[in-house]
Parts: structure tokens; C-alpha cells; sequence
């Protein structure tokens, strides 16, 4: 959607920041995902370009359908299976997971990409991190 490197920026650390919550329910521990594994794939993805997430991504952006985007990459394209596995997680645990939500709904073609990112940009503000994640 053409945003700028800050709005992706914020994105991916809003993202790394859901990962970490729903680490955390899972019994995981929060460093965990500090490193090339969980904060390296999340950059990789988010900024490589040959990334098949970030190129679907891309395509939704551009306001292709979900079918005429994967039939371009021509690949498996793992978020499409992945999101609605992540929001069984978080609604199982009670983690709030809004990124990864609407994610769920443009990939489902219930919402357009531009509407997921009003409603992303309309939410009450809170704390970076829940109190206690990093102890």
C-alpha cells in the first residue's frame, strides 16, 4: 500500500510484539524469539523479496484477489494455512492478537487491506508490552 519504511517498521514491531504474547501463553520464554528464529524470520519475511508472505502481501496491497495472487507466485504460500492456526491459538490462550486478525479476515476476503489498516490504526492505544513479559 506504498506506507513508507516507518509504517513497516512500526508493523513489524507491533507483530514481534504479538509473537511474544502468544509465546508467552504457549509457555514459551519471551528471549526465545529474540533471535534469528523468531526476530530474524520476522524481518526476513517482512523485508525480503523473495519472501512468498510479503509478496502475497504485496499483491493484496495492490488490491489482487487472494486466488490471482497465489496463482502468480506460483508456491505454497504458508500465512494463508498459518493465520487462521494463529487465531485458534490466541483465542484458545485469551491473547489479543489484532494484526494477525485482520490478516485472517483480507486473507479471507472479508475486509480489504486498506479497511484492516483503519481499523489497526483506529484501536484504543496501550502499553508496549504487558507488564511482567520480560522477567
Amino acid at each position: 500500500m506504498e506506507l513508507g519504511l516507518n509504517a513497516r517498521a512500526g508493523l513489524i514491531t507491533r507483530g514481534l510484539n504479538e509473537m511474544l504474547r502468544l509465546n508467552v501463553a504457549l509457555g514459551g520464554r519471551a528471549e526465545t524469539l529474540m533471535g534469528l528464529a523468531g526476530l530474524g524470520d520476522l524481518v526476513l519475511t517482512c523485508t525480503g523479496d523473495l519472501s512468498r508472505n510479503r509478496r502475497l502481501g504485496l499483491a493484496l496491497g495492490r488490491g489482487q484477489s487472494i486466488k490471482e495472487a497465489v496463482a502468480a507466485i506460483g508456491q505454497v504460500v504458508e500465512s494463508v494455512q498459518t493465520a487462521d492456526e494463529v487465531m485458534r491459538l490466541g483465542e484458545r490462550h485469551g491473547i489479543e492478537l489484532p494484526i494477525s486478525a485482520l490478516v485472517r479476515e483480507v486473507l479471507h476476503e472479508r475486509i480489504t487491506p486498506i479497511e484492516g489498516l483503519g481499523m489497526l490504526l483506529s484501536r484504543e492505544q496501550k502499553p508496549e508490552y504487558p507488564e511482567g513479559l520480560f522477567e
